[in-house]
């Protein structure tokens, strides 16, 4: 029983010690050795970037080198690090560590137990089980660890916009957050160069309107607006919107998930009891988006919101395969939305 005890209690100081020494991508800064983990390519890149300009700008003439751990040959690591004539700083970026060979594992455990002073050592890791004992000495070792998991919900997503917007002094509204993250957050990095363009080029707050005319045309956008006009009752424009979709070649397929999407947290709302705030925190969304659903709910009734709910469920098993006509399948759900949306 004591050994079990034992046993649990090294378990969750390891855990406290990991959690201790894990930091924001956007935190990310230069230290001897420095881990970034996790497999969103583009949160890694930026992170590594940020440490090697914060590293360049401490010290102009820091000495780069790049390895990589799959293709690594023993020895390379020390014959890297190993003081220079000229006492210059070094930067060593090591990819690929979810592929390292033994050569390297041996040779980065052997580093870590005595780090060089005037070194920044930044290992990339993507996931993956390969090289956990090199990861666990890491985080016993107490150095940082940079998490990049990707983002996967749209709470995520608007917080991500919503952050690159205030690290460039830029404003965006709420609801122009939203529909950029509807137009572009399938991809990180496309999305994250969407933020970039729409800073560059907007002399003002970023609206709603101005995301709808540069990214408006994609499907992700139209899906959204077939979705937002059958939420607020407004049967002809979702239908004449989704019937323009459908002529010019966008899929049933994600038209039928915006609905689901926009169903789910109206859903969610609904059943929530407390401030906009509280629900949002114990949900993962956007104050301002609970704020939004609270109003939509309004129009809706139990009844209307659960025959919704159902009609969407069948029109994605339809339009997934398990019917002939999946523009009848998506037509009837949009109209079946619309309808129950004016019932009070």
């Amino acid at each position: 029983m004591a050994a079990a005890q034992n046993s649990r209690n090294k378990s969750e100081a390891r855990a406290k010690g990991a959690a201790a020494n894990s930091v924001g991508w956007r935190d990310a800064s230069p230290a001897p050795v420095v881990l970034i983990a996790g497999p969103e390519e583009y949160l890694g890149i930026r992170a590594m970037d940020r440490i090697r300009a914060e590293v360049r700008s401490a010290t102009p003439d820091v000495e780069l080198t790049k390895l990589n751990a799959a293709s690594y040959e023993a020895g390379s690591l020390a014959m890297t690090v190993a003081p220079s004539l000229f006492g210059e700083g070094k930067l060593v970026e090591v990819e690929g560590l979810e592929s390292m060979n033994d050569a390297f594992l041996a040779d980065a455990i052997k580093y870590l137990a005595q780090p060089e002073d005037d070194v920044v050592l930044v290992l990339r890791h993507a996931g993956g089980v390969r090289g956990k004992k090199l990861l666990d000495a890491v985080k016993a070792g107490g150095w940082p660890v940079v998490d990049c998991q990707p983002l996967k919900k749209d709470a995520d997503k608007t917080s991500f916009v919503v952050a690159e917007f205030k690290a460039s002094g830029r404003r965006i509204q709420g609801d122009a957050v939203q529909a950029l993250v509807n137009a572009v957050g399938a991809n990180l990095s496309e999305l994250a160069a969407a933020c970039s363009q729409l800073i560059a080029d907007a002399t003002t707050a970023v609206t709603a309107e101005t995301v709808d005319r540069y990214y408006g045309g994609r499907v992700e956008a139209t899906a959204f607006k077939v979705a937002d006009a059958a939420m607020s009752g407004n049967g002809p424009l979702a239908l004449s919107t989704l019937r323009h979709a459908l002529s010019t070649g966008v899929d049933p397929v994600p038209l039928v998930a915006a609905l689901a999407a926009k169903l789910r947290t109206l859903a969610k709302v609904a059943g929530a009891r407390g401030s906009s705030a509280s629900i949002a925190k114990n949900l993962g969304m956007q104050p301002w988006l609970v704020e939004q659903a609270q109003r939509d709910v309004r129009r809706w009734t139990p009844e209307g919101l659960i025959r919704s709910i159902q009609v969407i469920a069948e029109a994605d098993a339809q339009v997934k395969g398990l019917s002939r006509d999946p523009v009848y399948a998506v037509e009837h759900a949009v109209t079946v939305i619309a309808t129950s949306a004016q019932r009070r």
